[in-house]
């Protein structure tokens, strides 16, 4: 096979490899929006299938089964909040500059995604009854862990222990208010933003 050839035959591997990712990634979206309304333990592929208008058979060419998908979606979504949050504090300079960044960006993310957040705690309990959910929910937590480690890194705290209780503590927060949120008992946006600030400044 001569070099030429090999070389057309990549680039029609990583175009047809392109297409399916971007399949993927819509077929995921539609997913998210089921997942949100129903949990993880109430959503078939059916389901899935029917908000995507796919047939069940197309959507399992593309993931093998329901946890595939679950596990592809959330790691999606979190990997994009974990961006976000370091993208929220990459210009701030400063430790009350960054706190507030790193507050704003906690608060939008709870007003505007809290159903999708629910999944990832959703699916961060069933971790703890089936293994599959193991790998990506720590692969996930390091992501965020690292974020928190980047925010306090930036606002000059020197404690190497930080990574052990920082990062509890700011979730356990989040997910409080969060719950809140989708139970119609959250803070007010500026109320909520200032829980947040407090917070972050006993951690950092």
């Amino acid at each position: 096979m001569t070099s030429a050839v090999s070389e057309k035959l990549q680039r029609r591997t990583e175009r047809k490899e392109l297409k399916r990712e971007e399949k993927k990634a819509q077929i995921a979206t539609s997913a998210q929006l089921v997942l949100q309304e129903l949990g993880y333990a109430n959503t078939s592929l059916r389901d899935i299938a029917a908000r995507a208008d796919l047939s069940l058979g197309s959507l399992h060419y593309y993931f093998e089964d329901r946890t595939q998908l679950i596990l592809y979606c959330v790691r999606a979504y979190k990997t994009t909040f974990s961006e976000r949050l370091q993208a929220s504090i990459a210009h701030a300079s400063g430790r009350d500059a960054i706190i507030d960044a790193f507050a704003e960006s906690l608060t939008t993310s709870i007003i505007e995604d809290a159903t999708t957040h629910r999944l990832w705690y959703d699916i961060r309990v069933q971790a703890l009854f089936d293994p599959v959910f193991r790998p990506v929910v720590e692969e996930i937590e390091t992501m965020l862990i690292n974020a928190v480690d980047v925010a306090a890194d930036k606002a000059g705290v020197s404690d190497p222990a930080l990574s052990t209780y920082g990062y509890p503590m700011i979730d356990g927060l989040f997910r409080f208010h969060m719950q809140n949120a989708i139970s119609g008992n959250g803070l007010p946006r500026d109320r909520l933003v200032e829980e947040m600030r407090r917070a972050l400044a006993r951690i950092f």
